[in-house]
């Protein structure tokens, strides 16, 4: 089994136990590395069968307001995206848990000098990273960091929006390597009151392009929205909920968090 089949496998295995896959996103570094490495690793504890590690940047342009507010604090605090890789590399030295790397295109563009993609690929493979999904990436414009990504075996998820045509819905399908990551809604992430009614249509018209899993995320964030999810998609990825509980309780409510959802997760 390659790194970068891993991701999709996993997906599957959740799948053939008769429930969807549960995705948790956590910030690093928030509310500081050593309890974000412990929030994540209590999600994994409680049943989450992906990790995905946000890596703050500065104008995050998908994120809501309790994402962009935590990983402002962990910018302000300092730290860099050598010190998430750190926290990266002790989180999955205990955990069998597979991570993914979540962050925007120009903070991997930026890294390492003149081998840019190349380095930010080797030393996220090197801290046990699986994947990669790097949100403002268009799929038609992804081939180089795609090809940098397999070359290391990491994973690289596209996104997938409403709003999107056939053919660019086609395009993601055939630059992912994970899975597809359905928006449920147009704006920014966050916990809503209620799913999009355009989440599911979605997800069909995905999977008319490819057998690749479809995980839903943005706007799910109750043990309910996840258990709806479950009953159309693969997978349930789950953020703000879950970096709310971590900024309030710690590694206990996110654990407690992550327990109701993946009991959601499990189709009835």
């Amino acid at each position: 089994m390659s790194d970068a089949s891993l991701v999709e496998k996993t997906v599957r295995a959740a799948n053939d136990e008769g429930r969807a896959a549960l995705v948790i996103y956590l910030p690093a570094g928030y509310p500081d590395l050593d309890t974000s490495r412990a929030c994540l690793a209590a999600a994994a504890g409680a049943g989450a069968d992906l990790l995905e590690v946000g890596f703050p940047y500065s104008d995050p342009l998908m994120d809501g307001p309790v994402i962009q507010a935590a990983c402002q604090a962990a910018l302000e605090q300092g730290y860099t995206p050598a010190d998430d890789l750190a926290m990266c590399a002790g989180l999955t030295a205990n955990t069998d848990v597979p991570a993914l790397v979540m962050t925007y295109y120009n903070l991997v563009w930026h890294y390492g000098g003149t081998e840019r993609l190349d380095a930010f690929a080797a030393d996220a493979a090197a801290a046990g990273l699986v994947g990669a999904i790097l949100p403002d990436l268009p799929a038609d414009e992804g081939a180089p960091w795609a090809a940098a990504a397999a070359a290391h075996g990491l994973a690289t998820v596209f996104l997938a929006a409403p709003t999107s045509s056939e053919q660019r819905l086609q395009a993601v399908a055939d630059a992912s390597s994970g899975f597809v990551y359905a928006i449920s809604t147009l704006g920014v992430t966050g916990e809503r009151a209620s799913l999009s009614a355009k989440a599911a249509p979605l997800v069909q018209r995905v999977r008319a392009c490819t057998d690749r899993p479809v995980c839903v995320g943005i706007g799910v964030s109750t043990r309910a929205h996840a258990a709806e999810v479950a009953d159309f998609a693969d997978g349930v990825i789950v953020g703000s909920a879950a970096v709310r509980a971590a900024g309030e309780g710690g590694p206990d409510a996110v654990a407690a968090l992550v327990t109701d959802l993946a009991e959601g997760c499990r189709r009835r």
